[in-house]
Order: C-alpha cells, then sequence, then structure tokens
C-alpha cells in the first residue's frame, strides 16, 4: 500500500510541475476541467460518457509524454541539435494525434446527439 501511495505522490508532483510550467498542460487541464461535465451531460449512454472522458485523459497522458521527453532531450542536449530536434517533432506528432483523436470521438459525439434527436 505505501508503494502505491508513493507512486501516487510522484505522479501527483508531475502534475503539478507541469501545470505550473507548461502552457500546453494547462490549457488540456482546462479542457479536461471542461470536458467532464461536458461529457456527463452529452453523453447519451455509459459508453459514449468513457470515450469522451478517456479521449480527454488520452490526450493530456499524450501532451505529458511528450512534455517528458522534450524535458529528458533538453537536460541530455541543451544546444540546438537536428536529431534531437527530430525526437522531439515526434513526441509532438503523438500528442498531435492524442489531440486529433478527442477532436474525432468529441465530433461523433456531436453529431450522434444532433442526428439523434
Amino acid at each position: 500500500m505505501r508503494a502505491l501511495y508513493l507512486a501516487f505522490l510522484n505522479s501527483w508532483r508531475g502534475l503539478v510541475f507541469g501545470a505550473r510550467t507548461e502552457r500546453a498542460l494547462r490549457l488540456e487541464l482546462v479542457l479536461l476541467v471542461f470536458g467532464v461535465p461536458a461529457a456527463l451531460v452529452m453523453g447519451t449512454t455509459l459508453w459514449i460518457r468513457v470515450a469522451l472522458l478517456a479521449s480527454l485523459l488520452l490526450m493530456l497522458a499524450a501532451e505529458f509524454l511528450n512534455t517528458a521527453i522534450e524535458k529528458l532531450c533538453d537536460h541530455l542536449h541543451p544546444a540546438h541539435h537536428a536529431r534531437i530536434g527530430i525526437v522531439k517533432d515526434l513526441a509532438s506528432a503523438g500528442a498531435f494525434m492524442a489531440q486529433a483523436l478527442a477532436a474525432l470521438v468529441w465530433a461523433a459525439s456531436v453529431l450522434d446527439r444532433v442526428m439523434g434527436s
């Protein structure tokens, strides 16, 4: 149980650090804050609500991983380096794909809601 608690503290510290230092993470956390009640209201079934919330959490997770990769790259090689730039671009592309997935899920939910009425 103690290990689980310590793991939670590590995650909490990462969440707080990310929210304090990274604009993209703050924006996505705001989306999550507004998205949770919106998903509960907008979702017509349990699974649609789960998909809406999961897409936001996945997007946020990808952004945290992107940030971690960027921080690690900056630590290992502070000067501009073409190969490090490629690594950062790849991580950014992964975060973008998660954002696209979230947008797709939310758009499908809106369409389902409008067409179903």
